[in-house]
């Protein structure tokens, strides 16, 4: 079934409008979103449905999370093509700010993460984090209570989101989701509309890092540090990709994992042509049965969808 969802500009408007649904008994489901909507977000929305009497989906590039060498001038945009994928979600709202609107005045204040935000993600995008944050705790001042969903691909993200919502007591339900992944494996994510077809190629290389790092895991290695060696060496192997960082941590602190004992986050970023790139899993040391037979957990899932 497809809808017409209702646009909506204004902050005091979108306000009104969810403070009667609420009031009438109706459960809010939230995705933000930053436009280029491909599948995965289509999934956020889906969840969001299942678990929802209202969804709304939010558009709006965030300047304050791009870097001054980044690209927020290019990022892709195509509003009524995103409109249109709501609609085939039934997405009741389809929240569009424009940039005056989200950040009156020339200076807007911004929230500051702290060390959380200046490691991985942050130590390659300074002031990223602090740009997510800000924006993040805007949205979830304008929309209220709501069940909030995003996608387990921006790990980091989803740490730093969880600690905001903890620390600043907003009355929002985080809800993680899984990675979406092409049929060979590649995260969807909207900048892979950046990729030529030999790059588009080269991209899996990012979870094949991945799947190195879960193998050296469950034959035995144990010091993190040599399996986030292992994760590199396989990225450096590739001719058209450009190693960014490759890390194993605990995926709640995103502290260095020095010994693998329990759960640990595999993360990797790359640039592959213009496009920068990053994918992560949360993997366990212990073998699955997956493992002993030669198949990891993390190619099984992949074939599961």
């Amino acid at each position: 079934m497809t809808t017409t969802p209702r646009v909506i500009e204004r902050i005091a408007e979108l306000r009104e409008v969810l403070d009667a649904e609420r009031a009438a008994g109706r459960r809010v489901g939230f995705v933000p979103t930053m436009g280029s909507l491909h599948e995965g977000h289509a999934r956020l929305m889906r969840r969001a449905r299942a678990e929802n009497e209202v969804v709304l989906v939010s558009i709006f590039v965030n300047p304050l999370q791009f870097g001054p060498s980044e690209d927020f001038a290019a990022y892709p945009r195509d509003f009524d093509r995103d409109v249109a994928l709501c609609g085939g979600e039934e997405v009741g709202f389809v929240f569009h700010p424009s940039l005056e609107e989200m950040y009156p005045g020339r200076d807007p204040l911004k929230i500051s993460v702290g060390e959380i935000g200046e490691i991985l993600e942050g130590r390659a995008r300074p002031g990223h984090f602090d740009g997510v944050a800000t924006v993040v705790s805007k949205l979830f001042n304008i929309v209220g209570p709501c069940n909030a969903y995003f996608g387990e691909k921006d790990a980091q993200q989803l740490v730093v989101i969880r600690r905001l919502v903890q620390t600043l007591n907003f009355p929002v339900e985080v809800v993680c989701c899984r990675t979406v992944r092409e049929p060979d494996g590649l995260a969807m994510s909207s900048r892979n509309v950046y990729l030529g077809p030999a790059e588009r190629e080269a991209a899996s290389v990012l979870l094949k890092a991945i799947e190195a790092g879960h193998r050296s895991i469950h034959e035995g290695e144990s010091d993190g540090r040599r399996v986030a060696e292992a994760m590199a060496a396989r990225i450096r192997a590739e001719p058209l990709a450009r190693l960014d960082y490759a890390a194993c941590v605990d995926p709640d602190t995103l502290a260095e994992a020095a010994k693998v004992d329990g759960p640990v986050l595999l993360a990797v970023a790359a640039w592959v042509g213009k496009a920068r790139l990053i994918d992560n899993m949360t993997v366990s040391p212990a073998p699955s049965q997956d493992a002993r037979t030669g198949t990891s957990t993390v190619e099984a899932s992949i074939t599961k969808g």
